[in-house]
């Protein structure tokens, strides 16, 4: 008899999946639903690649210019509105997701846009629901956050490398669109990045981090590790996608062989999602400094001071 009631329950809920598929159509252009409808604000990108199919410098110095502007302008908006944004990026490993979140914080105010990046979980947190660590760095009125990796650290590296149960793992499966589905419904606005990279490309990235001694703190041996279950990832990615490409906070795939043009596209996408104008405050104007009373200062010798190494 008990057999026969989780039977039911796994048909009806195959057929909960179909109907959800079903909804969530592909248009005659072969993308996902988007019900984040693109602003006109944002120009497209001009410009010829070059002759090795990178993007030029000047043009992608230009181009990143001009989008960090933009950049400052949205945060401005998003201040003075009240408004909340979630983006999230994922994607294997040297796959470009530092890289491009560094040149969008780069030109914002700190106090309103803040990077989350969290490590392996404590014995505490793993006793707790699985969303509540993420939960509490979640964006307040006029605040952007961005997830280095974020709860879907359960599909992808915690399933590949063992660190869930298979029971675990369908939890997710379930519990996540629906998690998704509320924060959209609170007013929050979610975009989910995939960065998108070949296995020849993120050899050549892993190499270069080897070579440089700066970088090498880049390269783990978990990320060794998960070098050698490729097509493992690639499968975790296939079902975490059919279960959370959702209408209300579909995914977007950055193709990011061309670190250069990965930045720039990312960019440019989110801009063109968040309906901002500009609300950059008129520059203020320095009045001349009102003479003060000559004060007695301490003799310099009491100061200690860095060496000029550099004169």
């Amino acid at each position: 008899m008990g057999k026969h009631k989780d039977t039911v329950k796994d048909k009806d809920r195959d057929k909960d999946r179909d109907k959800e598929k079903k909804d969530h159509k592909r248009p005659e252009g072969g993308n996902e639903v988007d019900r984040y409808r693109p602003s006109t604000l944002m120009e497209d990108l001009g410009g010829e690649p070059s002759a090795n199919g990178k993007l030029e410098r000047k043009l992608y110095e230009k181009e990143l210019a001009r989008l960090q502007v933009e950049l400052v302008k949205m945060q401005y908006w998003v201040k003075a509105t009240g408004f909340r944004l979630i983006v999230l990026f994922e994607g294997r490993d040297a796959a470009g997701k530092g890289g491009t979140i560094k040149r969008i914080t780069e030109p914002l105010n700190p106090r309103g846009c803040r990077v989350v990046a969290l490590g392996t979980p404590s014995d505490q947190q793993k006793s707790q629901w699985y969303f509540q660590r993420y939960v509490e760095h979640f964006p307040a009125a006029g605040e952007i956050v961005i997830f280095d990796r974020s709860w879907y650290n359960r599909a992808g590296v915690e399933r590949v490398m063992g660190f869930c149960t298979p029971v675990q793992v369908e939890e997710f499966m379930q519990s996540c669109p629906e998690f998704e589905r509320m924060l959209v419904r609170a007013g929050i606005v979610l975009l989910k990045y995939w960065f998108s990279v070949s296995d020849d490309e993120q050899e050549a990235r892993f190499k270069s981090r080897i070579d440089d001694p700066t970088r090498r703190w880049k390269l783990s041996p978990m990320d060794l590790e998960a070098r050698e279950r490729w097509q493992d990832f690639s499968h975790a990615k296939d079902a975490m996608l059919a279960h959370t490409n959702i209408p209300e906070a579909p995914w977007f795939t950055v193709e990011a062989d061309d670190k250069r043009r990965a930045r720039l596209n990312c960019i440019h996408h989110l801009l063109s999602k968040v309906p901002y104008h500009d609300m950059t405050p008129p520059a203020i104007e320095l009045p001349p400094r009102k003479k003060a009373k000559p004060i007695e200062r301490p003799p310099l010798g009491e100061q200690f001071f860095v060496p000029n190494r550099y004169p």
